[in-house]
């Protein structure tokens, strides 16, 4: 708890995943990777609590095994292809309002996909939330030396400017404008507007991560960047 403010962690552990199977339990430097984000999430100062929701069983046993909450198991319908983060949140604090009489200010979304943001992270963004009064706070991270100026397309074997006043002569890399993307790592939100289906709200503000700690995980390789991360934090 942070300033009398509650909020709630839900780390989104499906079994379905395509691109690589098992991914949330598949080992990453000799721990399941969702043994990471349980971690940092207690960890946490300024959690007042963290569940996983998880429709498999043998995720649910792994996240046991390493602390993990789990108050209940999460819906087959709430674990497809097509099943939102924000769907899966609004049943989660419908279930522990009318099960356990829990009420929280704030939603944090934790995908075990990002294994390097840590526990200062995720107090951050609630200190951030909380002492600006936004509506959401969201993990970001820079795109280096990226302009959507570069951007080109083809056509008729033609490289073509994509953004139509890209000017001849391009800028040197200190004068482009920075750009960020958001890195899927912390997603804060207001409770009332996490179940009104808007996940950012009016007013969302960055919380900007480096690129060593904004790996997302979504292919074999991304285990392999990862570890390489992890190591060369370690080595620091």
């Amino acid at each position: 708890m942070y300033q009398s403010k509650k909020t709630l962690g839900i780390i989104t552990a499906r079994g379905g995943s395509k691109g690589v199977p098992r991914k949330n339990i598949k080992d990453l430097a000799g721990k399941p990777l969702i043994v990471y984000t349980i971690e940092a999430a207690k960890g946490s100062k300024h959690l007042t609590r963290c569940i996983v929701s998880t429709d498999d069983e043998e995720i649910a046993a792994v996240a046991k095994q390493s602390g993990g909450d789990i108050p209940f198991m999460r819906l087959a319908e709430l674990a497809q292809d097509d099943s939102t983060s924000i769907a899966v949140a609004q049943h989660t604090i419908t279930w522990l309002k009318d099960n356990q009489g829990e009420n929280y200010d704030y939603i944090m979304i934790l995908q075990p996909t990002s294994p390097l943001r840590t526990a200062a992270d995720i107090d951050a963004c609630i200190q951030k939330i909380v002492d600006t009064g936004a509506d959401s706070v969201i993990s970001v991270k820079e795109l280096v030396d990226f302009s959507l100026k570069k951007f080109k397309k083809i056509v008729d074997d033609q490289i073509l400017p994509y953004v139509e006043d890209e000017g001849i002569t391009p800028l040197p890399r200190h004068k482009l404008e920075k750009i960020y993307k958001r890195n899927a790592s912390i997603f804060l939100t207001k409770t009332e507007l996490v179940m009104r289906g808007d996940l950012f709200g009016q007013v969302s503000r960055p919380y900007l991560m480096p690129e060593e700690r904004s790996v997302d995980i979504n292919s074999l390789v991304d285990f392999d960047l990862a570890e390489f991360f992890m190591s060369k934090i370690k080595n620091a």
